[in-house]
C-alpha cells in the first residue's frame, strides 16, 4: 500500500447534524457561509461537513450551534475528505460510516426533547400520564402459582 499523504494537512473535519423543526440544512449552510472565515463547508443531507484549521472550525461551530443549540449536534470526522484509505471513490461501494450517521440521526429528536425538558427546569409539573398507562398493581406470586396450576396439561 502506498504511503498516505494528507491533502488537508493541519486541518480537522467535523460533521454538523441538524434535526430542527425550524431550520433546514440549507438554511444552516447559509448561516455557516456568513461566518466561515476560510473554513471549507459542504452541505449534506443531514447538515454540514466543516473542514479547516482547528481554531477556525471551533469558532464556526460555536456560532452555528448558538442558532439552535438543542437541535444542532457536532461530531468529529475520523478521516479527512478524500483520504484514499477510506474514500469510496478509491474503494468503491457505499460510503463507509453512512449507516452509522443514519442511525445516530434517528436518535437526535429524542436528545433534543431531553435538552428542551432540562431547560424547562425541575420546578414544573410533570406531564400527565396518558389514559391506559396508569401503573397496575403487580401480580402476586401466589396468584401466579394458582394460575399456573389451573392450566390444563
Amino acid at each position: 500500500m502506498a504511503e498516505y499523504t494528507p491533502g488537508y494537512a493541519g486541518t480537522v473535519t467535523k460533521y454538523v447534524f441538524i434535526e430542527s423543526p425550524s431550520m433546514t440544512p440549507g438554511e444552516l449552510a447559509l448561516r455557516a457561509y456568513e461566518a466561515s472565515e476560510g473554513v471549507l463547508i459542504k452541505e449534506t443531507c443531514f447538515g454540514l461537513q466543516v473542514t479547516g484549521e482547528a481554531d477556525a472550525v471551533d469558532r464556526l461551530i460555536k456560532v452555528i450551534r448558538s442558532i439552535d443549540p438543542d437541535h444542532i449536534f457536532v461530531k468529529d470526522r475520523g478521516f479527512p475528505p478524500g483520504d484514499s484509505r477510506r474514500c469510496r471513490a478509491n474503494l468503491g461501494g457505499a460510503r463507509p460510516g453512512y449507516l452509522g450517521h443514519e442511525r445516530e440521526f434517528r436518535l437526535l429528536r429524542y436528545i433534543s426533547r431531553g435538552l428542551e425538558e432540562l431547560e424547562r427546569g425541575e420546578g414544573e409539573e410533570p406531564e400527565p400520564v396518558p389514559p391506559g398507562h396508569e401503573k397496575r398493581p403487580k401480580l402476586d406470586i401466589k396468584r401466579l402459582q394458582d394460575l399456573i396450576n389451573l392450566e390444563e396439561p
